[in-house]
């Protein structure tokens, strides 16, 4: 890593308080939209990876890794902190949780063949598409009067599981899109789809580990496609900060959270189409 000893102890500092930053902002973000935080993490981790000299085609994979791993821990207080507002649907979380699990097991196996530039694009997309609906769609829409249970869930799960590993998110971009199309209120989806982050997470994230394990110019103390050093910064300050998105969620009114919701999608897609396309 070439690219990183040459870079001066300051610019290291401030690369590791922006990733930080991110991380308070992510925990912020995965309280507030129910979406672990990924879709703030992996842009600027990806940046971060850049900076330090990691290979380009590393880029990303690793940003999508490390993004997953920590959603774990985030999601799971997220969680329970909606659960604590009684806004979690759990009958939604169990009856989605297998197909979704298949999803992400399906997804991890692609993310071997997509390489860097495949999962630039499928992110910017995913959350391109779903932020436009969020800012422009009707308030009102709906393709259904409650969320799928049983076989109506299988589709759905997958789908949410597979798109969400290869973004290196917790499922809340597609969750709550989708529980809200399917009847489901803002607030309610946006507390049952931070559960979905474990669900996609732990995984996603074994998956990722086993991907990218001895793959040549990763950075130093990385397991597989996850970064340790990303890692340890993100967790603590993602901890510290999600409390204070949740308790945002239950004070705004469903159209403001739903709108900013597709102004983080539509900005987030911006940057990672940029990126492609450099």
């Amino acid at each position: 890593m070439e690219a990183l000893a040459s870079l001066p102890v300051a610019e290291l500092v401030l690369l590791a308080l922006g990733v930080a930053l991110a991380g308070l902002l992510a925990g912020v973000i995965a309280g507030l939209l129910g979406v672990g935080g990924g879709i703030v993490l992996v842009p600027v981790l990806f940046q971060a990876f850049s900076l330090i000299g990691v290979p380009g085609h590393l880029c990303m994979p690793l940003a999508v890794g490390t993004s997953l791993a920590t959603i774990i821990p985030t999601s799971i207080r997220s969680t329970l902190s909606h659960h604590r507002h009684g806004a979690v649907d759990w009958p939604v979380l169990r009856a989605w949780a297998l197909p979704t699990i298949l999803g992400v097991l399906a997804g991890s196996v692609a993310v071997g063949f997509m390489g860097g530039d495949g999962l630039k694009l499928v992110f910017a997309l995913g959350a391109g598409n779903l932020g436009l609906f969020m800012l422009l769609g009707p308030d009102d829409w709906r393709a259904g009067e409650r969320v799928p249970l049983g076989w109506g869930a299988w589709p759905l799960g997958g789908i949410n599981g597979f798109l969400s590993v290869l973004m290196g998110i917790g499922g809340g971009t597609f969750g709550v899109t989708i529980m809200t199309i399917c009847g489901a209120a803002m607030h309610r989806a946006v507390a049952t789809a931070a559960g979905f982050g474990a669900i996609i997470a732990v995984p996603g994230t074994i998956g990722m580990i086993l991907n990218g394990w001895g793959v040549p110019g990763l950075p130093p103390l990385s397991l597989g496609y996850v970064s340790l050093p990303g890692l340890f910064l993100v967790v603590p300050a993602t901890l510290l900060t999600t409390p204070i998105g949740v308790a945002l969620a239950h004070r705004l009114d469903k159209s403001t959270l739903r709108r900013a919701f597709g102004l983080f999608l539509c900005l987030t897609a911006a940057r990672m189409a940029w990126a492609f396309m450099a």
